[in-house]
């Protein structure tokens, strides 16, 4: 039996996709190995929002020709397409598909090593209009699954390579969505993740439907506890869209509302579609409809011409705003971005002391928002073995997460927990 293995960098997306292609190599015999085993076949899913993704690449490329000179490697994702002869020039590559035609993957490989013949299926991504269909019901995480409704991104945020390496946006056929998550709930999953790249595009490119639509069929699924939506615009939040969505009781109380930054000069040179005025609104008709929400999102510090000024009308929007939690990133110079091109780079030291600062703002808004909920009774979604021996953890709807005295039995039930006391960056709860 012949092997393959993966290495996934990058988004949930990618890593949704790598779990697809794997399935179809399992369903045409292949036996699926660890990435670090010696296989007949890499297949190496690339990241290209940093250049720190790329290196790490091309690193594992090498290594794993190192590994086993007679394998095929492959190459694919965002790298892959961005960069497709950078890719073809390094030693070893076999085949390289950027965003398109990875559900061919194995017909490739396999005529790759039939023709012995280097293979390059990159063809320019704005052409492409069409959702290729990637089914991962199999592998994904233990009680947590991932659908990926929507690809493609037409913002094109000054600093954001996407929309060149995955195309303009698509929407996946309604349909299609559904059975899947129907065979996903089949297989116990009782959790599903609603994602993509700009999901909060949805249906644009369809006509008559939209996002909240997807969400109310996925709804209706028995057996289905929990919906989840990865990171959304925040103009998508309207009255309208909270109104329905406040029905949906299996919809969690937790919105990853993409900011990037506190100061509106700085989003109106990211090329960002609002200003901090409609994102506060949006934040306050969230808490309107569901008031425990957990609001989380991602911020850049540092981003070209970026002053003390607006840094700190970045810090004071995220203590007005009081996230459940922030992701802080330093901005990277991604070539082929306008913000590359920006004079005003801001210095490392500058951007470290910065991200230095916000981060332990938002440590401590993490903790704030934590202790809202101490004595109170959550249902939480038990996933994984705590750290804490003879613990188990799980997260509640609104995304806290919870350690409980119990064994591996209790994965993948949901448990009433009274919430007791805060241990460093999660909660200990008890069953009641």
């Amino acid at each position: 039996m012949e092997s393959v293995s993966f290495y996934t960098l990058g988004c949930k997306v990618n890593q949704y996709e790598t779990d697809a292609m794997a399935e179809s190599f399992r369903n045409n015999g292949y036996e699926i190995k660890n990435h670090n085993e010696i296989s007949d076949i890499y297949v190496i899913n690339t990241c290209s929002v940093t250049n720190l993704g790329e290196r790490k690449s091309r690193q594992f490329i090498r290594r794993a020709k190192k590994e086993n000179p007679e394998s095929i490697i492959c190459v694919v994702g965002c790298y892959a397409q961005i960069s497709p002869e950078e890719v073809s020039n390094i030693e070893g590559v076999d085949l390289i598909i950027g965003t398109k035609e990875k559900s061919k993957i194995v017909e490739l490989c396999e005529k790759v090593k039939k023709e012995n013949t280097k293979i390059n299926t990159v063809e320019n991504v704005m052409n492409i209009t069409k959702f290729e269909e990637l089914e991962s019901n199999s592998i994904q995480e233990n009680t947590r699954a991932y659908i990926k409704i929507q690809e493609g991104c037409n913002q094109f945020c000054s600093y954001c390579i996407i929309p060149y390496a995955r195309g303009p946006i698509r929407s996946r056929e309604f349909d299609n969505i559904i059975k899947e998550a129907k065979t996903l709930v089949d297989k116990g999953f009782k959790e599903l993740v609603l994602t993509g790249i700009h999901v909060a595009s949805y249906g644009k490119d369809l006509g008559e439907i939209s996002l909240i639509d997807v969400i109310e069929a996925v709804h209706k699924i028995e057996g289905l506890e929990r919906i989840r939506l990865s990171s959304i615009e925040p103009m998508l939040i309207t009255e309208k869209f909270m109104n329905r969505l406040k029905k949906l009781e299996k919809v969690c109380p937790h919105f990853h509302l993409s900011l990037q930054s506190g100061s509106d000069t700085v989003l109106y040179r990211m090329n960002r579609k609002y200003n901090t005025k409609e994102y506060k609104e949006r934040v306050d008709i969230i808490r309107n409809f569901m008031p425990d929400a957990a609001i989380t999102t991602d911020i850049i510090v540092g981003f070209p011409g970026e002053t003390e000024e607006e840094f700190q009308e970045t810090y004071n929007f995220v203590k007005e705003i009081e996230f459940a939690s922030v992701h802080v990133f330093k901005y990277s110079k991604r070539e082929g971005t306008p913000a590359a091109n920006h004079k005003n780079q801001v210095h490392g030291t500058i951007k470290n002391n910065r991200s230095k600062k916000l981060i332990e703002l938002t440590n401590r808004g993490h903790l704030d928002f934590l202790k809202k909920f101490l004595g109170a009774e959550r249902e939480i979604l038990i996933e994984t073995s705590s750290k804490k021996s003879g613990y188990m953890e799980g997260y509640t709807d609104n995304y806290i997460r919870v350690a409980i005295k119990g064994s591996e039995e209790l994965e993948n039930e949901i448990i009433n927990t009274k919430l007791i006391e805060i241990d460093d960056d999660k909660v200990l709860g008890e069953i009641i």
